[in-house]
């Protein structure tokens, strides 16, 4: 995995948002933590593993995407036909829509892996803002940590995140705190079954989404 280069990604991303958002000057990591916290909970949400008064405990890890020319149905004809009904008028003849080649789905998303790139797209903030974007470093205990095979079990890694975020807050925070959360996180997507490929792909996508929407108004 090339932190570097997501380490840089995510400063040029930062640094437009900052600028275009007229946040110069302002002490944003507070917010920065308290996103990270949220991200954790919504990627923890998704994996669901820990609601044990719940029989669907799987975690979301594929969900179909429907066309919303045909709605899901293949055919280009279909709210047209469906107006006509309403109106009791003829149906016009199936012909395939055009936008999904009459499969009716328009492709498929990891709800689990999205969450968790979310939640490394704050991680890289808070290294970039503090300075603590050593990756030699980073790389070389994080390998060694995952190699190690050891540490709590998915729901109580979730918790340790969440605590080592709220930690923070504080001044007096050090950067062995920072490569611990690290660390860390990479063991719990270690837990979710993501490989480092996967993880570096995921946040390149979501990162050009990002800057799709600062240049769209979001």
């Amino acid at each position: 995995m090339n932190l570097q280069k997501m380490f840089e990604m995510q400063k040029v991303l930062d640094e437009r948002i900052i600028k275009e958002k007229g946040l110069e000057g302002q002490d944003l990591l507070p917010n920065l933590i308290l996103a990270l916290q949220v991200e954790l909970a919504e990627c923890a949400n998704e994996w669901r593993g820990f609601k044990h008064w719940s029989n669907d405990r799987e975690p979301r890890t594929k969900i179909e995407h429907f066309c919303p020319t045909c709605e899901g149905t293949g055919d280009e004809n279909y709210q047209m036909n469906l107006d006509s009904l309403l109106e009791g008028r003829g149906a016009e003849p199936y012909s395939k829509c055009q936008d999904c080649n009459g499969s009716g789905k328009i492709g498929e998303s990891n709800p689990l892996l999205e969450e968790y790139v979310d939640c490394l797209h704050f991680i890289l903030s808070i290294g970039n803002r503090l300075g603590w974007n050593d990756t030699d470093t980073i790389d070389a205990v994080v390998v060694q940590h995952l190699i190690s095979d050891k540490g709590f079990d998915t729901a109580k890694t979730f918790s340790c995140l969440l605590s080592i975020a709220y930690g923070f807050h504080f001044s007096n925070v050090e950067k062995r705190t920072y490569i611990s959360l690290f660390t860390t996180f990479f063991e719990l997507g270690n837990k979710l079954g993501f490989k480092w490929e996967q993880i570096e792909a995921a946040y390149m996508e979501k990162n050009a989404v990002n800057h799709k929407r600062q240049q769209e108004g979001y």
